[in-house]
């Protein structure tokens, strides 16, 4: 097992001592399953894949699997008021449960995060139907969230042990997979979950922001990037900074009723086409002031894709050394200002837009403002 230092800290770091592989898939925990579902297929273009419910045997929640490139998301619903669904939407409205990840084994992976100091929700078992067998932990992270553990054993089927196929096609919007997920985590917290990650799950420090590179006049928030050695799991920590007014961060803990899953970031090929598409269907997107598209080819450069495209579809650019970034973020999915996502296409870029966090954090802002938040 290789053995670095953090480049933060200088502690030494193993490299991957989980076994991980990658994100198996994203499950939210929401009031209603089957809409969901549809308003992700329609909005997103993602097709439906595998179905659990009542049908398949499933008597106290219904779960949809749906599919783009390699995105999974599960949305699970609760169908008695005992199942531990209903009392997470009651509190935290519609949110990521469990970000699950694929481990080469997931005894093993278990066992080594305990002995790290994770605290265990799942213990080691398998799931089977006549597919095969996977084997399937957990452990808890920041709020309510978890992450699963989940290894192969053979298993032939669609999706888990338990799922029946039920495909529905969807339009692609040209999604690929998860680039990253924002956890928010309250004042004074992200330091120790930056640690836990470092400690639990091998990761290490990716960047840092703190208030003076996200901040405006009024709020501000600091973010830790973790991530695991090959760069494929990447989890950037929010925490509320001192300001004026409100930050969105401590609006979504507000809302939320504590800590959790703030954005997911999803990467395409293509931003202005993805972007486009997802427009045509109906997404929200923040928008910046006009004048950020004035000063962008002096901040950015020489880029293939015509400005005038870009401030008409609302879609940000930044650049460091390595190359430029396109990304653009949803309003809120959810009435509650919750969970959002960003669209995000790397051009060599491996940051994350540090030069549109002040004209990003206005227009969060003036969103805020409206709904009284700020």
């Amino acid at each position: 097992m290789t053995v670095t230092q953090d480049a933060a800290t200088g502690a030494a770091v193993n490299q991957n001592p989980l076994r991980l592989k990658r994100i198996h898939h994203v499950e939210f925990w929401v009031g209603n399953a089957k809409q969901a579902s549809f308003y992700y297929r329609k909005a997103f273009g993602f097709s439906q894949l595998a179905y659990r419910g009542l049908e398949t045997g499933m008597r106290d929640a219904a779960s949809y699997v749906l599919s783009q490139g390699k995105v999974r998301f599960v949305l699970t619903t609760a169908l008695t008021p005992e199942h531990p669904a209903a009392d997470h939407v009651k509190l935290h409205g519609d949110g990521v449960r469990d970000i699950a990840l694929e481990v080469e084994d997931a005894d093993f992976a278990f066992h080594e995060a305990v002995r790290r100091g994770a605290t265990p929700v799942e213990e080691p078992h398998d799931l089977t139907d006549a597919g095969g067998s996977m084997r399937h932990a957990s452990i808890r992270t920041y709020g309510d969230t978890i992450h699963s553990f989940i290894s192969s054993k053979g298993y032939s089927g669609e999706f888990l042990p338990g799922f029946m196929p039920a495909p529905i096609a969807g339009t692609p919007t040209g999604i690929v997979m998860v680039d990253h997920m924002v956890g928010n985590v309250e004042l004074g917290r992200m330091n120790q979950w930056a640690g836990w990650y470092q400690k639990v799950m091998g990761f290490s420090r990716y960047i840092t922001f703190d208030d003076k590179d996200i901040s405006t006049e009024y709020s501000a928030l600091m973010s830790i990037v973790m991530s695991d050695d090959n760069k494929v799991v990447k989890f950037p920590i929010n925490e509320p900074a001192e300001g004026k007014k409100k930050s969105q961060i401590q609006e979504y803990i507000e809302a939320y009723r504590g800590a959790g899953v703030q954005h997911v970031a999803l990467l395409c090929g293509d931003a202005i086409e993805t972007v486009t598409k997802l427009h045509e269907n109906g997404v929200e997107f923040l928008r910046v002031p006009d004048s950020y598209y004035d000063e962008l080819p002096a901040r950015v450069g020489q880029i293939p894709e015509p400005i005038e495209t870009l401030k008409r579809l609302g879609i940000l650019v930044d650049r460091d050394d390595e190359g430029y970034l396109l990304q653009i973020f949803t309003k809120p999915v959810e009435d509650r200002p919750t969970v959002f996502y960003e669209i995000i296409q790397r051009k060599g870029c491996r940051g994350f837009g540090k030069g549109n966090f002040k004209a990003l954090f206005v227009s969060i802002e003036q969103e805020q403002e409206r709904r009284g938040n700020l």
